[in-house]
């Protein structure tokens, strides 16, 4: 499935770091951010959650949540969290159904060998439930930035 801005976000439900559950269903009314990494722990997936991490205090003033997705178990998600003191949700998506849902699943190389993995990317989704954003292939640096100012135009 491919999602595209302007439609529908795909539903999902999946367990989050700190016991929670995060779902399309208990979003409904708010924006928020999905971003999809490809592993917890990792130079530039912990750059990235750490960038977030820095940029809630403004997201949470727009009223947006940022989650975080990857196909890791919760086990590592939880140390990924605890590690750099992570306060926003990081879903646990082992089967990459909402990952595959939402665009992130691709086909990617690596020395010439072809194999499927997360394309790390993210989808905002505004308080209707439409995608009003989506970034393809993201860089880290500047990403949260970029996030906060496309969150800011919301309105």
């Amino acid at each position: 499935m491919s999602i595209s801005e302007g439609g529908k976000a795909p539903d999902f439900s999946l367990p989050a770091s700190g016991g929670r559950t995060v779902s399309l269903a208990s979003l409904k009314g708010k924006p928020f951010v999905l971003y999809f990494y490809p592993r917890a722990d990792t130079p530039g997936c912990t750059k990235e959650a750490c960038a977030f991490e820095e940029a809630l205090p403004q997201l949470g003033k727009v009223g947006v949540t940022v989650i975080g997705v990857s196909k890791d178990k919760m086990p590592p998600i939880e140390k990924f969290a605890a590690k750099y003191n992570l306060t926003f949700p990081l879903a646990s998506d082992p089967e990459a159904k909402t990952i595959e849902a939402y665009g992130a699943w691709q086909e990617k190389s690596m020395y010439g060998k072809k194999y499927m993995g997360i394309e790390r990317s993210t989808v905002l989704v505004d308080k209707t439930g439409k995608i009003a954003k989506i970034w393809p292939k993201v860089k880290v640096d500047g990403h949260a930035a970029d996030v906060l100012k496309a969150v800011q135009g919301l309105g």
